[in-house]
């Protein structure tokens, strides 16, 4: 065999073998529009195109991710907006259910609510009271002490340091005491409140349990 021949043998047993090899794996490849709006196809996306979006397709053409554009301040603001609204709506919905299973779960007619209101307002009544008669306490030792301080005076002497610092201490009680009373008088309007919204929320529960009743007997 001549040189030619050999080389031409060659040639030829060397195309077979590279058809006889399994194909190479392909690199990904990206679609993205230019700034033209042109759609390219390229083994890699331009840095000032990445953010307007692109999609990766496998050695085939096919679509495997897409990446989506980068949203604008705006339109980051209303999604976060969104979001907030969306985390508020399901934490009012948890909020509701658990309030509804309480409710259920403790009372089983407005009766019940009203006898557990009247209980919770007794006590914070009763220690209104009690706050009541020490600030009266408190005040009749003031009062005390301050004729016996004008008796001193008219008499001439002198009114010690010790009972105008006893005064000064009781007045400071006395300021405490209201102070203790007012919140716990706000407590009970507080307490009569939220007995009230429990009271008005059960019967909206009985409503739509009497609805469903009515419906299934149909």
């Amino acid at each position: 065999m001549d040189a030619r021949g050999y080389t031409v043998s060659c040639v030829a047993a060397f195309v077979c073998l590279v058809f006889q090899l399994p194909a190479a794996t392909a690199d990904e490849l990206y679609r993205y529009r230019n700034n033209e709006g042109n759609v390219v196809v390229d083994y890699r996306v331009p840095s000032e195109y990445v953010g307007s979006g692109y999609e990766v397709l496998n050695d085939e053409g096919m679509v495997i991710r897409v990446v989506p554009r980068e949203l604008t301040e705006e339109e980051k603001k209303a999604a976060d907006a969104q979001r907030k609204q969306e985390e508020a709506a399901r934490a009012e919905q948890e909020r509701l259910r658990q309030w509804d299973e309480s409710l259920l779960m403790r009372y089983s007619t407005v009766a019940d609510i009203e006898a557990a209101r009247e209980r919770a307002l007794s006590d914070l009544r009763i220690r209104v009271s009690i706050l009541k008669g020490n600030r009266r306490s408190l005040k009749q030792k003031v009062e005390n002490y301050q004729a016996q301080a004008a008796d001193m005076e008219r008499a001439g002497m002198e009114v010690d340091v010790a009972r105008l610092r006893s005064i000064e201490t009781l007045q400071d009680e006395i300021g405490a005491t209201d102070r203790a009373i007012a919140e716990r008088q706000r407590e009970i309007e507080e307490v009569a409140g939220a007995y009230q919204a429990d009271i008005e929320r059960f019967e909206q529960l009985q409503e739509v349990v009497e609805l469903r009743r009515t419906l299934y007997n149909r």
